[in-house]
């Protein structure tokens, strides 16, 4: 049951897009991900959050395998929001053992790279549709969901973690994962294929808290007390990785390169802060960076453009009655 827990929270993480057969619109999948409460103004997806700030160092370490100019060695500042998954923005951190980092960086006035990342390092199936026939069986039941699953082997490893996985009892203590593959390209045009994760740099044990908002408490006393560190490494595929299945991790004997450290040095609860305005698309990418062709990646921007323009417009509205009432 834990497996299939973490597959249902997780289903918001990732969206649909119209160019996978039998097409499904971005909004048909956003109704999935809303069902029958959505919270006016909020995400559809991840709706509970805490914006952080801070910056990216650099060890430049990177460098010669991509020409974004965020891997020079340097330092870049970053706006950041850490979340549960879930579309309810009251729920229990706690309750929700999928949590999630987002951040935008802005290079220039041309350039910004936005990523959005998860705690589980797999995916459960490796296109858009599966998945949505996914999300359509945990809804059904558990009948439904466990026939799912035995009709896709692909979801094992996914289910493996997630039998093992042990939330810890704070945001800085987790591993967040890219989870899809992306290319980086260096100045000579030669990509190497990635994934990446932001490693933390300190253990805590789990939260007993009965605190709704005991994550967010935590980490905003963290932060003020001193920064929180986390390495960035990225993973280098080889010949024998594809790049394109989400599903599979790559073997723990490939390269590893840690580009530097994220360094969070403030918190903003969400309504407050200006990560809540942003639409982390992980396909706003930079010169030097692709995406590959992972069919659930090259997916979730039109779903994500909708749930965007679905709270803005709730948002909007707001503000108009409001100044229609005074």
């Amino acid at each position: 049951m834990r497996a299939l827990y973490l597959a249902l929270l997780l289903a918001p993480a990732v969206s649909f897009g119209a160019d996978a057969p039998p097409k499904v619109s971005a909004q048909q999948f956003v109704n999935l991900q809303q069902g029958d409460s959505a919270f006016p103004g909020f995400r559809r997806a991840h709706a509970k959050g805490i914006c952080i700030s801070g910056e990216f160092q650099a060890n430049g370490q990177l460098a010669d395998y991509s020409q974004a100019s965020l891997f020079k060695a340097g330092s870049t500042a970053f706006i950041g929001r850490l979340s549960i998954a879930g579309n309810n923005p009251t729920a229990p951190d706690l309750k929700a053992p999928v949590r999630s980092m987002a951040l935008s960086f802005a290079s220039s006035r041309t350039e910004q790279w936005r990523l959005a990342m998860n705690t589980p390092p797999v995916m459960a199936v490796a296109d858009p549709h599966t998945f949505y026939q996914q999300i359509q069986a945990i809804q059904a039941g558990p009948a439904a969901i466990k026939q799912f699953f035995a009709d896709h082997p692909e979801s094992d490893e996914f289910r493996a973690w997630a039998a093992q996985y042990q939330p810890s009892g704070s945001f800085a203590a987790e591993t967040y994962h890219s989870i899809n593959a992306f290319y980086l390209i260096n100045a000579d045009g030669k990509q190497q294929a990635v994934r990446w994760a932001m490693q933390p740099t300190v253990a805590v044990a789990a939260n007993a808290s009965d605190e709704a908002d005991a994550l967010q408490q935590e980490i905003a006393a963290r932060v003020a007390a001193g920064k929180v560190v986390f390495d960035w490494v990225f993973t280098l595929a080889d010949a024998a990785d594809d790049e394109t299945n989400p599903t599979k991790a790559w073997p723990d004997s490939r390269q590893q390169i840690t580009a530097g450290q994220l360094v969070v040095t403030g918190t903003t609860p969400q309504l407050e802060g200006d990560c809540h305005a942003i639409n982390f698309d992980p396909l706003v990418l930079p010169s030097g960076i692709a995406a590959t062709r992972d069919p659930i990646l090259r997916a979730r921007s039109a779903a994500y453009a909708e749930s965007y323009r679905r709270r803005a417009k709730e948002q909007l509205q707001g503000a108009l009655e409001g100044s229609n009432n005074e």
